[in-house]
């Protein structure tokens, strides 16, 4: 009786724990981005100086490059996966301080360039915050803990963003960087409560196997390129249609900066963390394929949906369904990925395997933008929805020749 007790106290301090390393993860992502931006805005920055910070994140679609490092080296404190998030962690609060020592105004070159220091130390985070989320997780709670991480992750974009931006009306972007690196201590301390996962003694023996050995070992899986095709295209068709929402929703149906940011912004987020808890609550009782079946078919129709609102037009209503509607069965998808992501991993280097399956991801949002717009310009906004439909519905065909060939409810997909 004892052990249940034990073991039911260890899962939910599991799920406390993905909710709060996902706040780490989600915390510098708007301090080099949104809120960063509105700093240069206010300071008076050109335009055309402010366009060249998107630059900033650009360590996010290389960090499979070094997260071999994290596989191969074991530091002498913590572990492996705890050990390398405790490092990440402490220099990326001592960074985002740093950055409150500047200002744009005077020192705007400094500053972008602690940014991209930040975006580096933050890939690294995300590296090993990924491969412990992997490696701690059993299999049944993949789902609700992938949930319970995308809320936290949310969150903290909430509180980098738009929190940051009324403290720093109030108290100036100094005191404001200052807050939010202090809130770095959340990540340092719920590193050093949790548990160490159990590795098994393959740890890579020198850099090249910890390179070239995660590739290998799965390329030489079957069906490995579908696979890899799969998780470029089961989101592909969602973030094709929401690559120029803002243009849609400002330009097209008129809708103000204000009513975007009220119903879009606000609505958008609060359901995708609806949508991504209900998708892991689910997933308890589902298997892995169910649960991406069912949830793509939403999602696809979640797009859909805009067509919907191209014919109501500027429709209150209507503006508010839709964005709820799509918000949420994405956040549902998203969560049934990202346990698909966590199962596709081999335990040995998970950093390096997740980083490449999250950067095999990204390939195909990377062109989304200037294809969108082609699109559009093309046919219109409700064939391009109907586009949008017809791509995610692609990924699940191929979901379903995949499932006949390859065990999707396995503890590692082989």
């Amino acid at each position: 009786m004892s052990e249940i007790v034990t073991s039911k106290k260890a899962n939910y301090q599991r799920l406390i724990i993905m909710l709060l390393l996902g706040f780490s993860s989600g915390l510098p992502i708007a301090l080099i981005g949104s809120t960063l931006q509105a700093w240069y805005t206010v300071s008076g920055i050109s335009i055309v100086a402010i366009g060249f910070l998107g630059l900033v994140g650009q360590p996010y679609a290389f960090k499979f490059f070094w997260a071999p490092i994290m596989d191969r080296y074991i530091p002498p404190f913590l572990g492996r996966r705890r050990g390398w998030m405790l490092i990440t962690q402490i220099a990326l609060l001592i960074s985002i301080l740093f950055m409150s020592w500047f200002s744009p105004a005077i020192n705007p070159i400094k500053l972008a360039m602690l940014a991209v220091l930040v975006a580096f130390l933050s890939a690294s985070q995300d590296i090993s915050l990924d491969a412990y989320r992997t490696d701690i997780l059993p299999p049944e709670q993949r789902g609700l803990g992938a949930a319970l991480w995308i809320n936290g992750y949310r969150v903290a974009m909430i509180v980098s963003g738009a929190l940051a931006l009324v403290l720093a009306q109030h108290l100036g972007w100094h005191v404001t960087y200052m807050i939010m690196a202090t809130l770095m201590l959340i990540g340092v301390l719920t590193t050093f409560l949790s548990p160490e996962p159990k590795q098994d003694d393959h740890v890579p023996q020198s850099m090249g196997r910890a390179i070239w050995q995660p590739i290998q070992e799965f390329m030489a899986r079957p069906y490995a390129g579908a696979l890899l095709l799969f998780i470029v295209i089961y989101k592909l068709g969602d973030a094709f249609a929401l690559s120029l929402s803002s243009v849609f929703y400002i330009r097209y149906l008129g809708f103000s900066l204000q009513d975007v940011g009220l119903i879009s912004k606000t609505m958008g987020i609060t359901a995708t963390l609806v949508g991504a808890l209900l998708g892991g609550v689910i997933m308890l009782r589902w298997k892995l394929y169910r649960s991406l079946m069912i949830f793509g078919w939403l999602q696809a129709f979640g797009t859909v949906i805009f067509i919907i609102l191209v014919l109501a037009g500027k429709n209150y209503t209507v503006f508010a369904i839709s964005v709820f509607l799509e918000n949420l069965t994405s956040g549902m998808a998203t969560t049934a990925f990202m346990a698909f992501l966590m199962a596709l991993c081999d335990q040995r280097f998970t950093a390096t395997q997740y980083a490449l399956f999250s950067a095999v991801m990204t390939v195909g949002r990377i062109f989304v933008g200037p294809i969108a717009g082609i699109f559009i310009e093309q046919i219109g906004w409700t064939q391009f929805f109907i586009v949008s439909f017809i791509i995610g519905i692609l990924g699940l065909v191929l979901l379903r020749w995949l499932n006949q060939r390859v065990d999707f409810n396995a503890t590692k997909i082989m």
